[in-house]
């Protein structure tokens, strides 16, 4: 063998080697980088003590209109704080930043987080996402484990006629109403109170007065509106009222006439029976957004309404004090504070 053909073959192997190595080296680049956006696109908190300790709770939070992209991480820190709970908040993501963008329809990255998740909160509204994100959380609809829908999760997906999921959209035909009005109890309806000038007062139902989800919940109040339900059935338990009042203050007296006459159902429960066969405990209400939460009976409803899920004791007076500071951004499209990312809510 001649010295030009033992160069020629040296230097193959080296371009070998060379090849091989950038190969590698990219590859575990892109990985590296996977790894971290993946996780940049949402926010967990650990739980520490508490008798949540050890339950997962998952919210999917994507509407662009009543801030659950504030709402979803307060609650959160509650829950993880005070109870004990781990808690995974999701976001809208827009893919070209990473940023918190609430009127991104199709995109909310890591849903995966529901397949070992003990209870799924949902604040949606109007979503239509892919099927890979889609399928956790049809999957946990099914599992016969809790869910506890927020505000606009009555009507959480706008999916095509000709996609995977559109049965579940808010105006389906089978199932009537979709995922809201099928698992939930009702899809969207109508505002029923003046929406942006008559706010909300929830009134215990006498009927049941005794239910641990209402414990400490004589303050429950909103500057948003009652939206009109309609479709729940019989067994569902209406536990409050929707007291419709004269203007934005919760010390406004409530509207005289139809509005109030009947009041339409504000939080109610109700059995969920899945495709599966599996039933889940199912707690909804119509609050629930940024705004809401200001008011110490409505956050401590919705923690009460996790226990309660969960089948853990409601703690008689639930503590709900607000972690760290919040100032929620007022409710209305276009409102949402621009260049958030999920890693900003860590503290």
């Amino acid at each position: 063998m001649s010295s030009d053909t033992l160069i020629l073959q040296a230097r193959g192997t080296i371009m070998t080697r060379r090849t091989l190595l950038l190969t590698f080296s990219i590859v575990a680049s892109l990985l590296t980088v996977s790894h971290v956006t993946a996780e940049d696109q949402w926010v967990v908190y650990e739980g520490k003590d508490g008798p949540g300790y050890g339950k997962h709770i998952v919210f999917v939070t994507g509407d662009d209109e009543y801030r659950s992209e504030e709402a979803g991480p307060q609650l959160a820190k509650i829950l993880a704080t005070r109870h004990g709970f781990k808690c995974t908040v999701l976001f809208a993501i827009d893919p070209k930043d990473g940023t918190i963008k609430p009127d991104f329809q199709t995109n909310i990255p890591g849903t995966e987080a529901l397949n070992d998740a003990d209870l799924m909160v949902l604040f949606l509204r109007f979503r239509n996402l892919p099927d890979e994100q889609m399928k956790p959380i049809i999957d946990f609809a099914n599992s016969g484990k809790p869910m506890i829908g927020l505000r606009t999760a009555t009507h959480s997906f706008n999916i095509p006629a000709d996609a995977t999921y559109a049965k579940y959209s808010w105006r389906s035909n089978d199932p009537e109403g979709g995922f809201g009005q099928a698992v939930l109890g009702d899809t969207w309806i109508s505002h029923h109170g003046h929406h942006g000038q008559e706010s909300t007062r929830g009134v215990i139902n006498a009927k049941h007065a005794d239910h641990p989800i209402v414990q400490g919940c004589e303050d429950v109040w909103g500057p948003t509106d009652v939206y009109g339900i309609v479709h729940l059935k019989p067994e569902d338990e209406i536990l409050l009222w929707g007291q419709v009042l004269e203007g934005m203050s919760p010390d406004d007296k409530p509207v005289e006439g139809a509005k109030n006459n009947p009041m339409m159902p504000l939080a109610w429960t109700r059995m969920y029976k899945g495709e599966t066969g599996n039933t889940s405990r199912v707690f909804n209400t119509t609050m629930g957004a940024a705004t809401d939460l200001v008011s110490e009976g409505t956050r401590r409803l919705i923690v009460n309404g996790c226990y309660w899920g969960l089948g853990i004791e409601v703690p008689e007076r639930a503590k709900v004090d607000l972690v760290g500071e919040y100032n929620p951004t007022p409710f209305g499209f276009k409102k949402y504070i621009e260049g958030v990312k999920p890693a900003d809510h860590r503290n």
